[in-house]
């Protein structure tokens, strides 16, 4: 396994499944339309880079670095960012599937989900202090003793969260999305 350094590289319909990943730092990088679905990088560091459209799926992330990173119309899904690097973590996700994805126990305030299909993904105690989920789907996204204090919620559909057991002070619900609050009573709302 190597150790490179890429600079300012432009990756564009690369498939890594069939050409040989380089592991290293990454920096300033873009990936457009790549296939790195199943790729080990572990221990890999990327730094304001950008993926878009590419698949990531499945992906080992144990001591992978993201900082400030955009994943912008990508296929994320079973990832364990939980097994990332916490130190300045930090990504944006924009019209992505995340689904089955893991974020558990992170602290990954100011975070912002735009258009992403985010359904059974775990944010199972994640601090997600003032972060965005705008028009995100998150059916059956597991919200367990999570930091939501000042999250955005208000165009999210298909959650359900325990207020009891969540810290949602501050959060912003719409009055549709609110019936995703009283969804453990097991009551008709009509």
């Amino acid at each position: 396994m190597s150790d490179g350094y890429f600079d300012e590289q432009v990756y564009t319909a690369v498939d890594f499944g069939a050409e040989a990943w380089e592991n290293g730092e990454y920096v300033d990088c873009t990936f457009k339309n790549c296939n790195m679905s199943g790729l080990d990088l572990s221990g890999d560091t990327f730094a304001t880079t950008e993926f878009i459209g590419c698949d990531l799926s499945m992906s080992k992330l144990a001591h992978t670095s993201f900082k400030e990173v955009h994943f912008k119309d990508c296929k994320l899904m079973g990832l364990h960012f939980d097994d990332c690097n916490p130190f300045l973590l930090d990504f944006v996700f924009e019209g992505c599937v995340l689904d089955f994805s893991s974020f558990f126990r992170l602290n990954i305030k100011k975070t912002r989900f735009e258009n992403c299909k985010m359904e059974k993904v775990d944010f199972t105690q994640t601090d997600l202090t003032q972060s965005l989920f705008k028009e995100c789907n998150l059916s059956q996204a597991v919200f367990d003793r999570s930091g939501l204090e000042k999250c955005d919620f208000r165009t999210a559909y298909g959650y359900a969260l325990d207020p009891n057991i969540n810290a949602i002070k501050g959060a912003k619900f719409s009055k549709e999305g609110a019936i995703g609050l009283l969804s453990k009573y097991k009551i008709d709302i009509s």
